[in-house]
């Protein structure tokens, strides 16, 4: 039987995601982030044999605001609608997390209802120390986990668009974004793509508005739970996977999330874009 999935999904990000004209500065660079809440339908678009799946059906708003001075703001929420031979499933994903402008701490909320009632939730603070992340949770019990130093989710995008700018195809990365109650990182393998420009028939264009002008970059990203028995063995496969359209501000779209018994789509149906913050302190008349 297929298993309902209960993660939420990742934009590369910050994303995934993240999304985002706002300064970030790493070292000598500056990489510009448009602050946004972009819009996605989801769909089902293929299934293995041995799926339960049937019809799948959703929307998915993400919202990325924030400033280089006082740190970011991401806010996800999925509702996904799945038809099965057991009947249907109705899932909602909410997540909304807060990440230091120096990308060092990252507090954050995660909740998963089915059929409207809550299945799980994570909370928690992240932070790096001494080389390491150090997590302490407060649900779904109080604990504090410690593991190696990972990229939060501005971090993660930051990182995709310096590496693509610098023009490197593939990388690996570790990541926590505070999705899951996990004690150890997230691998996530990259593969980046050329420029290329938005076609006439592209059918999200409209939903891009002035950033229709702009190129993108084809991305896949494989994620990887780390398990040690496959490790040992030799054959580790990806736990999913997802390929997307990559914006110079951070705006992912066109996205294919592949698991391993059905994938599904996400297409931008609405996007609007917002002014950065500013980092100046008002003026006192």
């Amino acid at each position: 039987m297929t298993e309902i999935p209960m993660r939420p999904l990742r934009l590369i990000l910050l994303f995934v995601p993240t999304l985002l004209g706002l300064a970030v500065v790493h070292g000598a660079s500056a990489q510009t982030l448009m602050p946004h809440r972009a819009v996605y339908d989801l769909a089902l678009l293929e299934t293995s044999d041995d799926s339960d799946i049937d019809g799948l059906t959703g929307r998915w708003v993400f919202e990325f605001s924030g400033s280089a001075c006082e740190g970011y703001t991401l806010k996800s929420r999925i509702v996904m609608r799945f038809e099965t031979a057991d009947g249907p499933n109705l899932v909602d994903q909410q997540v909304t997390s807060f990440e230091s402008s120096d990308s060092k701490t990252l507090r954050f909320t995660t909740k998963s209802f089915v059929e409207e009632q809550l299945e799980s939730e994570v909370e928690g603070t992240a932070k790096l120390e001494d080389g390491n992340t150090v997590v302490g949770y407060e649900q779904p019990e109080k604990v504090e986990k410690t593991f190696a130093a990972t990229l939060f989710p501005t971090a993660q995008l930051r990182e995709l668009l310096e590496k693509a700018n610098a023009g490197q195809r593939f990388y690996e990365t570790a990541i926590f974004d505070g999705t899951e109650f996990t004690d150890k990182a997230i691998q996530v393998s990259v593969v980046v793509g050329d420029p290329k420009p938005v076609e006439n028939d592209d059918p999200e264009k409209k939903a891009l508005g002035a950033l229709a002008k702009d190129t993108f970059r084809p991305v896949t990203a494989a994620y990887f739970n780390g398990r040690e028995d496959e490790k040992e063995q030799g054959e580790e496969t990806s736990d999913y996977n997802v390929s997307f359209k990559l914006h110079e501000g951070g705006l992912q779209r066109d996205m294919v999330i592949r698991y391993a018994d059905y994938s599904m789509t996400a297409k931008l149906v609405d996007l609007s874009v917002f002014e950065p913050e500013s980092c100046e302190p008002e003026k006192k008349n």
